[in-house]
């Protein structure tokens, strides 16, 4: 039987606890009547003792980290939403407990914003990992030796596994059952709880808004012109017109700035308006297309996909109301 231990850390989101709960149990429950045993030993790990379980799952009572010798996969939910730094500071009595647990040979996994949590241990050095799309950008601030794929909706580097926001949390749970049981069982659970089975990327359910927290002033103009012309056929050279810097200077500041160049931060304006519009049904697709600035209709399809994971089509269907 594997043992499992779920962090019952300090700000966790009660969902993502019992999403983790729900599936694991119903696989013991899967097992139980094909064997007769259950696959997984489930614990709710705390920091110290707690006289009640939480009130969502009763039937498991939280057990103090010290009285846990070993496990072989470890679980930490995600953070509720708010001072994510502050929640790890709180939660810092966890860290050497996770890294002793991965030095007895647990594997570890994060659902959404426990990534940073499980960052703190050290075990995500020069490792893959994801988080929220929300959250990406300051994980890979707070710890610039992880190597944070945003894109992505689970990461699985060495037995160290990360999940992207939300729902994601159950294709990390399939994923970890296909491994650790087999196909067969991650594909009955994800009839049991409808989820869509082998979904690569999180990047349509991202919102990009762009950066203005530098203190480039002539970067800011810049931005504000090609959010004002963005269906405009704009060059670098009528950007910058009037301006007093050079091309190459620009683009080399305007990188540093935005963290993107002139051409990807008009591409980012131009398919997030595509991604409104469609979902407004405001037009059809090629209409669409030329409303932003865009008059090759392969062209506009490659870049939308490449930018958001889905055609202009299949973002249509999925989110139009």
């Amino acid at each position: 039987m594997k043992k499992l231990s779920v962090i019952l850390s300090q700000h966790y989101r009660p969902i993502s606890i019992a999403a983790i709960l729900d599936v694991f149990q119903t696989v013991n429950i899967y097992y139980q009547e094909q064997t007769g045993l259950p696959f997984f030993e489930i614990r709710l790990v705390a920091l110290e003792s707690r006289d009640q379980a939480p009130s969502f799952h009763e039937t498991y009572v939280p057990v103090p980290m010290g009285e846990v010798a070993q496990s072989d996969l470890v679980v930490i939910p995600a953070f509720m939403s708010g001072d994510i730094s502050a929640y790890v500071r709180e939660n810092a009595g966890f860290i050497s407990w996770i890294r002793q647990q991965a030095d007895k040979g647990a594997e570890v996994a994060s659902c959404c914003t426990g990534a940073f949590l499980l960052a703190a241990t050290g075990l995500l050095r020069n490792k893959r990992a994801t988080s929220h799309v929300t959250a990406v950008k300051e994980l890979a601030r707070a710890y610039p030796d992880v190597i944070v794929d945003p894109d992505v909706v689970v990461t699985d580097d060495n037995g160290i596994y990360t999940s992207g926001g939300a729902t994601s949390t159950f294709h990390l749970l399939l994923h970890i059952l296909e491994k650790y049981c087999n196909r067969k069982t991650a594909i009955h659970t994800a009839k049991t709880f409808a989820i869509d089975m082998d979904r690569a990327q999180q990047s349509y359910f991202a919102n990009w808004s762009p950066s203005r927290e530098h203190q480039d002033e002539l970067v800011c103009e810049a931005q504000q012109r090609m959010e004002d012309r963005f269906r405009d056929r704009l060059t670098v050279e009528e950007v910058i017109r009037g301006l007093p810097v050079s091309r190459r200077n620009f683009i080399r500041r305007f990188k540093i700035a935005t963290g993107v160049t002139p051409i990807e931060y008009l591409q980012r304006i131009r398919i997030e308006a595509a991604k409104r519009m469609l979902e407004q049904k405001q037009e059809n697709i090629t209409g669409v297309m030329m409303q932003t600035g865009y008059e090759d209709a392969k062209a506009f399809r490659q870049l939308f996909r490449k930018i958001v994971g889905l055609s202009p089509k299949e973002y249509r269907e999925k989110y139009a109301g």
